[in-house]
Parts: C-alpha cells; sequence; structure tokens
C-alpha cells in the first residue's frame, strides 16, 4: 500500500512537472518515478516461474513509460526545431556579414548600374528594389561604384541606404534563392524539358524559392531545372542587361517576314482569303503549321492567321536576322500611360501613351525612360510602366475597306486604300515622294493631291483646314494632328478605320500603321467635305 501511494505521489508530481515545462526537474522525477515503479513490479514479479519468464514476451510499456517516451520526442522535435532556427538564423547573419559596406536599393522599380559614373554612361545591369551591393567606393559626387551579382559599376547613392540602417533592412530579405551557375537557363512555365519557355536567367542572377519538385526549383515567374543552381540563403542582387538573344524565348518555331514593306497575313491559306493583318518588313511570328501548298499558319503578336512561305526566313536565317534587326523597346503594361517632358513626376504630362505600345528606347536614367514617338519628337516614361526588353516587329490587325455604294464612303474608302499601299517605305525630312520618302505633312498632302483636295506642306497649318470632328465621331479618310510639349502642332497622320491610323513616323519605322491614341491627339480634321 506503501508503495502504491508513493507511486501515486511521483505521478501526480510528474505532471505537474509536465504542465511547468521544467526539463531538469522532469527528468529527475521520472528517474525518481521509475525508481518506485521498480520496487513494486520487483514484489509483483517474485511468484513468476521460471520456464514463464523465457517464453513471455516483453510487458507493454506502463502510461508512466508510454508518456516519458512521448515527452522525450516531443523534446527531440523541438530541439531539432531550435538548432534549425539557429543554424537559419546563423546563415542569415552570415550572408548580411558577408558584405563588406553593404548598400540596399530603394526605389519602387530598378537602378541602373552604369559602366561609368554618369546618367550619360553605358548601362549594363539593373538593381532592383530592395537588392543588395557592396559599395567600394564613395566619389562624393553622387555616384557610388559597387559590386553586385557579378557586376561592377556605377549606381546613383541617393537610392542606397548604408550602415546599421541595411544592415537592419536586410534581415528581412535575406530567403532561400536558387543563384544561376549557367548563361540563358530556361525559365520554364511547368516543371518539365516540354513546357514553354516563359523566360531566361542569366549567371549569378538569384530567385526567390517558391518551391521544389522532383529535379525541378520553382520561382514566382515559373521553374528552373535544379541542375543548374545552387541554393542558398542570399538577398537578390544586379542582373545583367537583357540581351538580344533573349528575344528567341518569345517564339518556339522563329518565322521572320521578308519583305520590303508589309506581308499580308489572311483568314485562310488562300490569296482569295480575307487579309486580317500585316507583318511589317522583319516582323517575328511562331510558325504553328506548314501547308502542302506554299502556306504557314502563323502567331504574330495578336494575330493568327496564314502567310506565303515564300516570303518568311526559318531556321538559322531566321535568328540571324531577328538578331540583326531587335532594338531595345519599351513596351507599355498600363492603360493610358503619362508621357512628361522630363524626367520628373513633377514635369508637365503633355501626351498619354496607349497599353502594349512598343516604343523605342532612347536613354535610360534611373527610374525613367526616354522614348521615341516621331521624329525628333521624343518623352519620359516611368520604369514602373514599361517592360524594357529587346523586341521584334510583330503583325498589326488590319483589314482593307471595302468599297461602299455611297459616293462619299467610296471615296473615303479609296484614299485610305491608296495610302496603305505605301506601308513601309522611308520617312523623309521634307521629303513629299511616296516611293522614295516623305515627313508626315508630306505624306498627308500627297496622298490628299492624288484626289483633287490641295493641302499646304506643313502640319500646323493642314491642322486649320476642313471641318473639326470629335473623337467619336472620326471617319476613314480623317486627318489626326498630335502636339509637341510646348503645344505646337508638330505631326499628322490619317485614320484607316478599326482604331488605327497610317503616318509617316519616323527614319527609324517609315511610313506605318500606329493606334489613333498611340499618344493623345489634340485636332481631329475632315478633310473631305461630307
Amino acid at each position: 500500500m506503501e508503495n502504491n501511494n508513493e507511486k501515486k505521489d511521483y505521478i501526480i508530481r510528474l505532471d505537474k512537472a509536465k504542465k511547468n515545462r521544467n526539463k531538469n526537474d522532469y527528468k529527475k522525477i521520472l528517474i525518481l518515478a521509475g525508481s518506485a515503479i521498480l520496487l513494486v513490479s520487483v514484489a509483483g514479479a517474485a511468484g513468476i516461474t521460471a520456464n514463464r519468464q523465457k517464453s513471455a514476451k516483453p510487458a507493454a510499456a506502463t502510461g508512466s513509460e508510454a508518456l516519458a517516451a512521448e515527452t522525450k520526442a516531443a523534446d527531440d522535435t523541438a530541439e531539432k526545431e531550435s538548432q534549425q532556427s539557429a543554424q537559419e538564423a546563423k546563415e542569415k547573419e552570415d550572408v548580411i556579414n558577408s558584405y563588406k559596406n553593404l548598400g540596399i536599393v530603394q526605389v519602387s522599380g530598378y537602378l541602373n548600374v552604369r559602366k561609368e559614373p554618369g546618367t550619360d554612361a553605358d548601362v549594363i545591369g539593373k538593381l532592383q528594389g530592395d537588392s543588395a551591393c557592396d559599395i567600394l567606393e564613395d566619389n562624393k559626387q553622387g555616384w557610388y561604384r559597387i559590386s553586385s551579382g557579378g557586376i561592377e559599376g556605377y549606381i546613383t547613392s541617393e537610392f542606397v541606404i548604408t550602415g546599421d540602417e541595411a544592415k537592419k533592412k536586410a534581415q528581412d530579405l535575406v530567403k532561400l534563392r536558387a543563384v544561376v551557375q549557367t548563361d540563358n537557363l530556361n525559365i520554364r512555365k511547368d516543371p518539365s524539358k516540354d513546357s514553354d519557355v516563359v523566360g531566361q536567367a542569366l549567371t549569378d542572377e538569384r530567385y526567390e524559392v517558391v518551391g521544389q519538385t522532383d529535379g525541378w526549383v520553382q520561382i514566382p515567374t515559373g521553374y528552373l531545372s535544379s541542375d543548374y543552381v545552387k541554393l542558398e540563403y542570399s538577398m537578390n542582387e544586379a542582373r545583367k542587361l537583357d540581351l538580344k538573344a533573349m528575344v528567341f524565348n518569345f517564339y518556339k518555331n522563329i518565322g521572320i517576314s521578308d519583305v520590303d514593306n508589309y506581308l499580308n497575313v489572311r483568314e485562310e491559306p488562300s490569296e482569295n482569303g480575307k487579309i486580317i493583318a500585316k507583318m511589317p518588313s522583319k516582323a517575328a511570328g511562331n510558325i504553328l503549321e506548314t501547308t502542302n501548298d506554299g502556306w504557314y499558319k502563323i502567331q504574330s503578336g495578336k494575330v493568327t492567321g496564314y502567310v506565303k512561305s515564300d516570303f518568311i526566313l526559318t531556321g538559322q536565317a531566321a535568328k540571324d536576322e531577328a538578331m540583326q534587326v531587335a532594338e531595345l523597346m519599351a513596351v507599355v503594361n498600363t492603360d493610358m500611360l503619362n508621357a512628361r517632358t522630363e524626367p520628373s513626376t513633377d514635369a508637365k504630362i503633355w501626351t498619354q501613351i496607349s497599353n502594349n505600345e512598343k516604343y523605342p528606347v532612347l536613354k535610360q536614367i534611373d527610374g525613367w525612360i526616354e522614348i521615341e514617338l516621331e521624329e525628333n519628337s521624343s518623352a519620359f516614361v516611368s520604369t514602373d510602366y514599361v517592360d524594357v526588353r529587346y523586341a521584334l516587329p510583330e503583325a498589326i490587325k488590319f483589314s482593307p475597306l471595302e468599297e461602299k455604294a455611297n459616293a462619299q464612303s467610296s471615296l473615303r474608302t479609296q484614299i485610305v486604300n491608296y495610302a496603305l499601299q505605301f506601308l513601309g517605305n522611308p520617312y523623309v525630312w521634307g521629303g513629299t515622294s511616296l516611293t522614295k520618302g516623305a515627313d508626315c505633312s508630306g505624306f498627308t498632302m500627297s496622298i490628299y493631291s492624288k484626289f483633287g483636295v490641295g493641302l499646304p506642306h506643313y502640319s500646323g497649318s493642314q491642322a486649320g483646314m476642313g471641318k473639326a470632328v470629335k473623337s467619336g465621331e472620326m471617319k476613314p479618310g480623317d486627318l489626326l494632328f498630335y502636339a509637341s510639349s510646348g503645344g505646337t502642332i508638330n505631326h499628322v497622320a490619317m485614320y484607316i478605320g478599326n482604331g488605327q491610323i497610317v503616318h509617316a513616323a519616323s527614319r527609324r519605322s517609315g511610313i506605318k500603321i500606329s493606334t489613333w491614341n498611340y499618344r493623345t491627339p489634340v485636332k481631329i480634321r475632315n478633310m473631305v467635305g461630307d
């Protein structure tokens, strides 16, 4: 009886110790409880025969022994988690300490890394917001010489925090990342070598790890093969400037239009098929199918249709041509982006540009891109709302106007279809030749001259002729006028229907089709007289 009471007393003390989670007292009580239980067990075992002792299976663990085992397992798990947490904290601290003079970039988009300290110097890489760098030198003139992501160059010091502030910020920025170990590593949509390529990663680039599956590492934009990355705790660092070769990421089986002006894209593989789009010279697309009678089914931009295979380069010839044609472009990724006169949010908004339009990049300034609108006309847009990458021309949705029975409608159709014959022809300042070259007002003047309408060779003067029209009432053949940052009309285009215009834009692009509000027009005039 005394032994049983003693056993109960120890079990009560054992339960109290479990609730208090006092590990040292808990272990001492377990030892005492075990001793008490052993005394009782010895007394109870005295009558067991020798033969039964030999044949009996091990007795099941008592309640106290099971509790002890359960508690030990819990303690082991807690200890393991504690060790992992400590190891993770140490690895993060080691990452932060690996920077001799840590700098953390504080921008909403990205900061350019330049070859030399100056806004006119070549851009050699980009540091996204919250990326880290080692500051090698402060030139005391607003520039840091830095090392980051295998790149050494210069960044403006205005957008970089340093010292204890940077180290404190870094505590939340060190994460498990995949560090790329090879150049031009495909980023795939799904964890399979047969999956679509959605991008490419370059040597030393770092991507936060979202998850892992057999042979693949998931990152925010897709999947990387685990064979070509190293997993480690790190911070994001600089990335090399986009390469021209990355244009191939967007095409599985690239085809390039081999024409001087425009190639018709048809709804069916036939010369009688309806024209649904035009591919400019050297435009790119994915070849989806090949017919038996000389046609390719092609996807170019948002257009899918058929083109004559005689006018499409494929294979290595297409790739070689693409490398010659690819240009650094700013692709707008928001509706109606403000274009400003200077690279500052305090600068005047003098026009707006539309979503998905591509504009040639003239200059990259930290947080801003200078883009070409037309000849001798440029604007500044924030890097937060454009993707800057090498790109190729692609098909433009377009259908020729059908001539109507109504005389005035028929005249407008004739004017537009005549103008469209000269797509792709060159832009020449002061020119009036539809074949050898014209500027914007020379183009519209020469088109209307064919139909007996006289216009002066100056866009500002043309804007004073005809009758004013609202944008919702535009008809094919109407002229749209655009102004400079000072409000002076400096460009004219012709409306061709379906929300599009044709105009002599610049030396770079010649006579081309654009959306009517690729930037905001200031006047629309009816020159036909109906």
